[in-house]
C-alpha cells in the first residue's frame, strides 16, 4: 500500500469515477461526519459536498491530500498541513486520517500513518501534531496507540469546538534495557512509581538501559543495585522481552526490555546514595504489590499484564 496525491484533471477537479470513491467513503463513516459537522446530513454525503470539501482544502498552500489503495481498492485518505496556521507552531499537522468503515480492522490507518510520519522524517521535520474533537474518545485511543501524546487543548479553528493537541516526536533512538521482577517470600513484586509530561503516572520495575558491553544480566543487576541498593540478590529464570515505545525529552526511544525474576526478603530500598539516584531517574516512590492489585492497577504499570506474565511463569507461592 503506497499514499499517492490526489490526482486532478487539467481544470482542477476531481475524476469523476475517483469522486464516486471518495463519497463512498466519507459516508461510510455516518458517526463521525455527524461529530465533525463537515456535511449538512451525514445521512445524505454527496459527490459535490465531498468535492466541495476537498477543493476547500487544496486551496490553502502547503496541504496535501493523500490517497491510500489496497488491491486497487481505495481504503483510506489522509489530509496533511506542511505548517499550521498558527506562525508560533513549528511542526506539520495531520488534518485528517479516515479509513473506509469495511476496510477497518486490517492495519490500514496504522500504516497510513506510518508512511505520513516517514514523508514529514524524510523531510527533516522533527514531530507532528494533530487534533482530536473531545467528543471522539476512539480517536483519542487510536492516536494514542501510535504513540501520539495530549501536550493541549484548544478549539478547533473551523466551528470552536473542544479539541485535544497530540504530538509525536519523529526522531527515534533505539535503547536495550533489562529489568527485574524481584518477588518477596509470598510472592508480592516491588515497582517504582514514575511520572512525565509525556507518559503520566506509572509504575515499573527496577531497572534502566544498558551501559556499552554490558549483557542484560550484568545491567539488570547493576541497575537493580543502584535503584534499591539491593546487591544479595540472584537473577531467576527470564521472565519476557519487552518492546515498547516512549518519548524521553522529546525523543522518541524505542526499547527493547529484557526482565528477569529474582526473589529476596520483603525489605525497603536502603543506602547513602538512594535519594539522589531516584531524584535523577524521576522516581517518585516505590512499594510493593500482591498479585491481586497487580490486576486491577489504578495507574499504567510496565509492562502490562505484569499479573498474568508472574501467573504463567509459576512464581507465586
Amino acid at each position: 500500500m503506497f499514499l499517492t496525491p490526489l490526482p486532478l484533471t487539467p481544470d482542477h477537479d476531481i475524476p469523476g469515477p475517483l469522486l464516486t470513491e471518495l463519497t463512498a467513503l466519507y459516508a461510510s463513516h455516518r458517526e463521525f461526519q455527524a461529530l465533525s459537522g463537515d456535511f449538512p446530513d451525514p445521512d445524505d454525503i454527496r459527490p459535490e459536498q465531498v468535492a466541495a470539501v476537498l477543493a476547500d482544502e487544496l486551496a490553502n498552500p502547503g496541504i496535501d491530500v493523500l490517497l491510500a489503495r489496497s488491491e486497487g481498492r481505495l481504503v483510506g485518505v489522509v489530509i496533511t498541513l506542511a505548517r499550521h496556521p498558527d506562525p508560533d507552531d513549528p511542526d506539520p499537522w495531520i488534518g485528517l486520517l479516515m479509513v473506509d468503515a469495511g476496510a477497518q480492522g486490517k492495519g490500514y490507518g496504522r500504516l497510513i500513518v506510518e508512511q505520513v510520519e516517514e514523508r514529514f522524517r524524510s523531510g527533516g521535520r522533527d514531530a507532528v501534531r494533530l487534533a482530536v474533537l473531545d467528543a471522539n474518545p476512539r480517536g483519542l485511543a487510536f492516536w494514542k496507540a501510535l504513540g501520539y501524546v495530549v501536550v493541549g487543548h484548544r478549539p478547533d479553528l473551523q466551528l470552536g469546538r473542544p479539541c485535544a493537541v497530540l504530538r509525536k516526536p519523529l526522531r527515534t533512538r533505539l535503547r536495550r534495557a533489562a529489568r527485574v521482577a524481584v518477588l518477596d517470600p509470598d510472592g508480592a513484586v516491588f515497582l517504582f512509581r514514575y511520572h512525565n509530561v509525556e507518559d503520566g503516572f506509572h509504575w515499573a520495575l527496577p531497572g534502566g538501559g544498558l551501559e556499552e558491553g554490558e549483557t542484560p544480566e550484568e545491567g539488570a543487576l547493576r541497575e537493580l543495585r543502584e535503584e534499591t541498593g539491593w546487591a544479595d540478590l540472584a537473577l531467576g529464570p527470564l521472565l519476557c522481552t519487552w518492546e515498547h515505545y516512549f518519548t524521553r525529552a522529546d525523543v522518541r526511544v524505542h526499547q527493547h526490555d529484557r526482565i528477569y525474576v529474582a526473589r529476596g526478603p520483603r525489605r525497603e530500598p536502603f543506602g547513602a546514595h538512594i535519594p539522589a539516584s531516584h531524584a535523577a531517574d524521576g522516581i517518585l516512590d516505590g512499594r510493593w504489590w500482591t498479585r491481586d492489585e497487580l490486576r486491577t492497577p489504578a495507574e499504567s504499570v510496565w509492562p502490562p499484564e505484569l499479573a498474568r506474565l508472574l501467573d504463567e511463569s509459576g512464581t507465586e507461592d
